[in-house]
């Protein structure tokens, strides 16, 4: 299966001047696509930190930057990425003509043409401005709006495994059946198997989740949690 980081950048997140979207909306989009999701940082605007993180997640298949592409000083990630691959910057001349079509051609403006040399430019879903891709990170804006356009022009490339799921919410407490669990989760290693305790529910005091890229290999070990637990329910999906 595929793997992915997601890199949301920007002090206004961290000081909770505003609550991140971005993060909440990749991780349930890259889910739905059956790609692993492996990481999620929220970091500073700060070209040393933006360099580490994306050097870090650069492991995974895919990165997802989001924020710090715009005109202003603290708008430093595309410094950042340059100096994760050891690359420069350069001004892009097809970035520098769509800015001027829109009388963005002062210094600041132009901050947004100028990208690590080697960057590729993905046009994708008839997008007026494309997506830059370094290596396989792509730099995303900021803006929760922009950020769920372009990625939804992009999701048709991204390839994924099918993922089947469910869920078992049962009446035990975790701490009686972990044993049992852990040596279920032993038996089906295809299977991802979850446990969560829940406090002050109406029915259930724990959910037992179950995801597999294998369907028979998930009812079978559904099948075994089942028998372990005093079962509410079991949802799929």
């Amino acid at each position: 299966m595929a793997t992915a980081a997601i890199v949301v950048i920007g002090r206004e997140i961290l000081t909770g001047k505003f609550a991140d979207e971005n993060g909440p909306y990749l991780t349930q989009r890259l889910r739905a696509l059956g790609i692993d999701l492996r990481r999620l940082a929220i970091i500073d605007d700060d070209v040393d930190a933006i360099a580490e993180e994306v050097a870090r997640s650069a492991q995974h298949d895919h990165v997802f930057t989001t924020g710090g592409v715009g005109p202003t000083h603290d708008d430093v990630t595309f410094e950042g990425v340059a100096q994760a691959f050891g690359m420069s910057l350069r001004l892009d001349p097809d970035l520098r003509a769509l800015l001027a079509k829109h009388g963005l051609v002062d210094e600041a403006n132009l901050r947004m043409a100028t990208v690590p040399d080697g960057a590729e430019l993905v046009r994708a879903g008839g997008a007026s401005y494309p997506t830059i891709r370094v290596r396989n990170v792509y730099v995303l804006p900021g803006i929760p709006a922009l950020v769920q356009q372009k990625f939804e022009a992009l999701a048709p490339s991204l390839p994924g495994k099918t993922l089947h799921a469910a869920r078992v919410y049962a009446r035990d407490r975790e701490s009686d059946v972990a044993g049992a669990l852990a040596a279920l989760d032993a038996a089906h290693p295809a299977v991802d198997i979850g446990s969560y305790p829940r406090w002050g529910e109406a029915e259930h005091r724990l959910i037992v989740t179950l995801e597999s890229g294998d369907r028979a290999a998930l009812e079978a070990a559904v099948a075994g949690v089942s028998g372990l637990v005093d079962v509410v329910r079991v949802d799929a999906g």
